[in-house]
């Protein structure tokens, strides 16, 4: 009887246990990202950037590129941040006239990992001849990269002179269709 006891108790442990486990490893997400976080089904703060908190606590930040830190120099409409983009791609926006050489900038189109897919120049719809904001636009054809959803577009101040102390960049993250 003591034999039986203790064989039935020790099944009862092992399952006990290998049920834990198992449901524990399927329901729980590892998130460390503000993506995992939304895919876990916690929601999005409405705010700019949004953000979105765990069950425990954390707080994840959406990834929208340098767009706030730049926002003084140029501003970009379309596409936005995290946007589905398609071939060809239409970018607006606006910058100052600082950040245009002879009427125009260059537009880099990156894949997942800093592959250039793509480049052309945006071009001033107006009097870049100003430190004002100048309405400006690029249309850019590219191939879909055959592997990865995510890349970046990047937005360079042209500078002809050539020193690095005037270089300056926008980068926005985007999504493949």
């Amino acid at each position: 009887m003591r034999k039986v006891l203790l064989i039935t108790t020790i099944f009862f442990v092992i399952g006990f246990l290998g049920v834990k486990f198992f449901f524990s490893e399927e329901t729980s997400f590892h998130i460390d990202s503000f993506e995992d976080c939304i895919n876990a089904g916690n929601s999005a703060f409405e705010s700019y950037p949004r953000q979105c908190r765990d069950i425990d606590g954390r707080l994840f930040v959406e990834h929208i590129g340098n767009e706030i830190e730049k926002a003084d120099f140029i501003r970009i409409y379309s596409p936005r941040p995290n946007e589905i983009i398609r071939s060809p791609l239409v970018v607006e926006g606006e910058a100052r006239g600082t950040w245009f050489f002879e009427a125009s900038f260059p537009v880099i189109l990156t894949d997942w990992d800093g592959k250039i897919i793509a480049e052309h120049y945006a071009t001033a719809q107006g009097n870049w001849m100003t430190e004002d904001f100048v309405p400006f636009e690029a249309v850019i054809e590219f191939e879909k990269p055959e592997y990865g959803r995510n890349g970046t577009l990047i937005l360079k101040k042209d500078n002809p002179s050539g020193l690095s102390e005037n270089d300056d960049t926008l980068e926005i993250p985007v999504l493949f269709f």
